[in-house]
């Protein structure tokens, strides 16, 4: 069959003889069975000790294939030794000298699947591979597979477009990945997408087989480098940022100076990715960023594009935005204005340039985004006012109340705030993680206050999936407001369903939320928003997943007939007393 004629490709170049040679022995001779020992004695194994025990084998049964095979794995074992011993022996010329020629000797039989471990392992130990060998393996599928990734990236590096097939389906998995972390069912405020430290993201398949197809290669690198970019421009999906900045350090961690050093970010990152794991930005590591910031210099601006990438990593701005509503509570402590603090304006500086990487590689301006001054000196007092707000009021519900009865929470919100949520993209991703900080609190009244403001604001942002799932989460806190109607009207009327119809992810998030919480609603809220929240023909499969999940749980609660029959108890529920925790 066509298998045999490839199991002895290139031996007759080498001059032994092969199947083929015996065929036509045999056809053209008188006496075939002296014809056959004669080939045997010529193609057999050279030792003349095994004239004797070949027969002695014969015997016992031993096929002279097993026996051959045997010996042939033996002398394979010890050239594979052999080949990585001289990658490793002698002066560099040398050795090199050595395997090219060995490679020229053994290239031909590349095919024959016994002696192809033996090609395969020459070529990887050689740094440079003769281009006429590689554009072999390239137009072979099966020899380009077996390939060592050695190789490969000799390959790879001329070879954008080969190079873009193999790595855009890992691209494609570590996006799929962190959307189903942001949709899982599993809900809990403990738990959550940027719970996992960033040594722990980076061990993630995707972020590991990208940094061994790289290896130390910066051409590679930069390939990659540039396939981020060109996706986060089409698609703005900021997990693109996360990949950057993950492939960076992962390379740190394997101690790659000749990548490292040459990427100008490194030390930011390096930097930067200690804060991320602390979540806080504490006054060392801002001077640092600080210094990077400051020391772009004239002409090298260009670098500001990569790192308003590495700034615009969700976790990067999670941890920005997490150390800016702590700085903002200190200054109430202390009394002080934002514009006063440093901390506090290099915060919003790195912010501005995470927010504003998209634009910046779009019109490949590469300047820092102006700081708009309202944003510090109206903006911010702002956010400050409602944590006053909220230590008045804790501490008028502790006063004695004389005849001036209990003191309201303030309902309203400034327009003004509302105005910046909607206008200012800083402001919208500060104010909204001071809502997921008071969420936390389990500060109910200081969450249904704001709460309005969240239907309109800056590109939609409080319908997005990190802010969403970051909130849904949250909201499990709060799980024990879910059996009042106004709580219930006001999150899910006031505030979901305003955008459910347009936004597929918001359905998918509030079914999640009550796929964990039904158990709590109140029946008849229940009822109104199972209606609601039916699929409709253009819903994806993701939301009539979930919406059955949710129906089925719901028929599981519905009482039977029977219980409804029985004589009512004469138990009277207990009143709720709210717990301190949940004011």
């Amino acid at each position: 069959g066509p298998g045999q004629a490839d199991m002895y490709a290139g031996l007759q170049e080498l001059g032994v003889a092969n199947g083929e040679d015996l065929k036509e022995t045999l056809t053209n001779c008188t006496e075939p069975l002296k014809a056959i020992e004669q080939f045997q004695t010529e193609n057999g194994v050279l030792l003349p000790s095994l004239q004797y025990a070949l027969p002695f084998l014969d015997l016992h049964g031993t096929p002279r294939l097993e026996f051959h095979q045997s010996v042939f794995d033996e002398l394979r074992e010890k050239l594979l030794e052999r080949v990585s011993a001289i990658a490793l022996e002698g002066k560099v010329e040398e050795r090199y000298k050595k395997l090219e020629d060995l490679l020229e000797k053994s290239f031909s039989l590349v095919k024959m699947p016994s002696i192809q471990p033996v090609v395969m392992c020459v070529m990887k130990h050689l740094p440079k591979v003769p281009e006429k060998k590689l554009k072999l393996v390239m137009a072979d599928k099966d020899l380009y597979k077996a390939c060592a990734v050695e190789v490969k990236r000799q390959i790879w590096q001329d070879n954008q477009a080969l190079f873009g097939d193999e790595v855009s389906p890992l691209l494609k998995q570590y996006i799929l990945e962190k959307e189903n972390i942001l949709f899982s069912n599993d809900i809990s405020f403990l738990q959550n997408f940027f719970s996992p430290s960033p040594k722990t993201r980076r061990q993630g398949e995707v972020v590991q087989k990208l940094t061994q197809m790289i290896g130390k290669n910066v051409k590679l690198y930069d390939m990659v480098l540039q396939f981020l970019r060109t996706l986060f421009l089409r698609t703005r999906n900021v997990h693109y940022c996360t990949l950057r900045a993950e492939l960076l350090m992962s390379l740190h961690d394997l101690e790659i100076s000749e990548i490292c050093t040459v990427d100008p970010c490194h030390k930011f990152t390096w930097c930067l990715d200690a804060c991320i794991r602390e979540k806080f930005v504490d006054n060392k590591r801002a001077r640092e960023l600080q210094g990077f910031l400051d020391g772009v210099k004239k002409g090298q601006e260009q670098v500001l594009g990569d790192l308003s990438m590495i700034l615009c990593d969700p976790f990067a701005i999670n941890t920005l935005a997490l150390s800016t509503i702590r700085h903002l509570q200190d200054l109430v402590g202390q009394d002080t204005l934002p514009r006063e603090s440093p901390d506090l304006l290099l915060l919003l500086r790195m912010l501005s340039l995470g927010q504003g990487a998209w634009d910046m590689i779009d019109s490949q301006v590469f300047k820092e985004p102006k700081m708009e001054a309202e944003l510090i000196t109206r903006f911010l007092p702002l956010l400050m006012s409602f944590v006053v707000d909220d230590h008045t009021f804790t501490v008028d519900q502790k006063l004695p109340s004389e005849e001036k009865g209990p003191i309201p929470y303030p309902s309203t919100i400034p327009e003004a705030f509302t105005k910046f949520l909607q206008e200012n993209r800083i402001a919208c991703e500060i104010g909204l993680y001071y809502i997921l900080h008071i969420t936390k609190q389990r500060n109910k009244n200081a969450f249904l206050r704001l709460l309005p403001a969240l239907v309109e604001t800056f590109s939609d942002l409080a319908f997005s999936d990190i802010f969403l799932h970051l909130l849904t989460g949250n909201l499990t806190l709060l799980s024990d407001e879910f059996a009042l109607e106004e709580f219930c009207t006001s999150l899910f009327d006031g505030f979901f369903l305003t955008a459910c119809s347009r936004k597929e992810n918001v359905h998918r998030h509030v079914l999640r939320l009550l796929l964990h919480l039904h158990h709590k609603v109140a029946p008849a809220k229940l009822e109104s928003l199972q209606k609601a929240l039916e699929p409709s023909k253009q819903s994806g499969e993701a939301v009539k997943e979930l919406y059955n999940q949710l129906s089925e749980k719901l028929e599981l609660r519905k009482p039977s007939p029977a219980e409804v029959t029985e004589t009512p108890s004469m138990e009277l529920p207990l009143p709720t007393v709210p717990t301190p925790a949940s004011r």
